[in-house]
C-alpha cells in the first residue's frame, strides 16, 4: 500500500483546481481557463516536494490545462449532433465529481466524531416484560375482511375442484376416505404456517384433494384466527389474501 502524502492544503491537482476556482469565485461551468492555468502553474513552480509520483500528478494536469487554454484559441469543434463541443467540458465532469466525493467524505468524517460521543448500554427490561404478548385484538386482526370477500373466495377455489373433475372417470365409482377431523386439520395448518410464514389463502385450499377438506380447512383457519395464531392480509380490493403465522421465530424453533 503507498502512502498518502499531502502538499499543504491540497490532496491532489483536482484539489488545487477547486481552491482556485472557489479563489476566483468563478462559475465551475464557464471556468476562465487563462487564468486558472497561470495561477496553478505558479502553484506548481514552487512546490517544495521532490518525489516524482506526487509531482507528476500536478504535471499531467498542468498539460492538460495548457491543451484546453490552446483548443480555447482555435475555431470550436462541432460533434456530430452539430453541437460546438466546450474543451472544458471534460475537466468540469471531472471536478464536479471530485467535490461530490469530497464533501461526502466530509459528512462521513463528521458523522464519525459524532458517534465517538455516543454511549450505549445493555437493555434493564425484565426479561418477564420483553416476553409479554398483548391480547389479540380480534377487530384489528379482522379489519378489513368482509364474510362476502371469504365467501367469494371459497366459491372460486370450489369452482376450480369442479373444473378439474374428469368427467369419464368421475363415473368409475368412487373410494370412500375417512372422515376430516377438525382438530387434525388444524394441527395441519398450523404445521404447515410455521414452515412457510407466509403462504396463499386461495392456494391453502386449493391444496386440498376435496370439497370436505376444503371445508374444514376453512373452518381451522377461521379458529386459528379467532385464537390469535395467524392473521389474514390483503394489499388491494379483489386481490388474493395472505395468511401469516403470529409466532415467533424462536417459538417456532423451541
Amino acid at each position: 500500500m503507498g502512502i498518502s502524502y499531502k502538499l499543504d492544503i491540497f490532496e491532489g491537482p483536482l484539489d488545487l483546481l477547486l481552491h482556485l476556482i472557489d479563489k476566483n469565485k468563478v462559475n465551475i461551468y464557464d471556468i476562465p481557463i487563462a487564468t486558472i492555468t497561470e495561477q496553478y502553474l505558479d502553484y506548481v513552480n514552487n512546490m517544495e516536494t521532490e518525489d516524482l509520483n506526487i509531482v507528476s500528478e500536478f504535471l499531467v494536469m498542468a498539460a492538460t490545462l495548457i491543451d484546453i487554454k490552446a483548443r480555447m484559441l482555435l475555431p470550436k469543434e462541432v460533434n456530430e449532433e452539430g453541437e460546438e463541443e466546450d474543451p472544458r467540458a471534460e475537466l468540469v465532469a471531472r471536478l464536479l465529481e471530485y467535490k461530490y466525493y469530497k464533501y461526502m467524505s466530509l459528512e462521513l468524517k463528521d458523522r464519525e466524531v459524532g458517534a465517538d460521543r455516543l454511549f450505549y448500554k445493555d437493555s434493564t427490561v425484565p426479561p418477564e416484560v420483553t416476553k409479554y404478548e398483548p391480547v389479540v385484538d380480534l377487530d384489528l386482526l379482522l379489519d378489513g375482511l368482509t364474510l362476502a370477500k371469504l365467501q367469494e373466495i371459497f366459491r372460486q377455489v370450489t369452482k376450480r375442484k369442479a373444473d378439474r373433475v374428469d368427467p369419464i372417470r368421475s363415473s368409475f365409482g368412487n373410494i370412500q376416505k375417512e372422515s376430516v377431523s377438525l382438530e387434525d386439520k388444524i394441527i395441519s395448518v398450523m404445521d404447515y404456517a410455521r414452515q412457510h410464514r407466509k403462504f396463499s389463502f386461495r392456494r391453502m385450499l386449493e391444496r386440498q384433494t376435496d370439497r370436505l377438506e376444503v371445508v374444514v380447512t376453512f373452518l381451522a383457519l377461521l379458529e386459528l384466527m379467532k385464537i390469535g395464531k395467524i392473521r389474514l392480509t390483503q394489499e388491494c380490493l379483489f386481490e388474493d389474501m395472505f395468511i401469516e403465522t403470529l409466532e415467533e421465530e424462536e417459538e417456532v424453533g423451541a
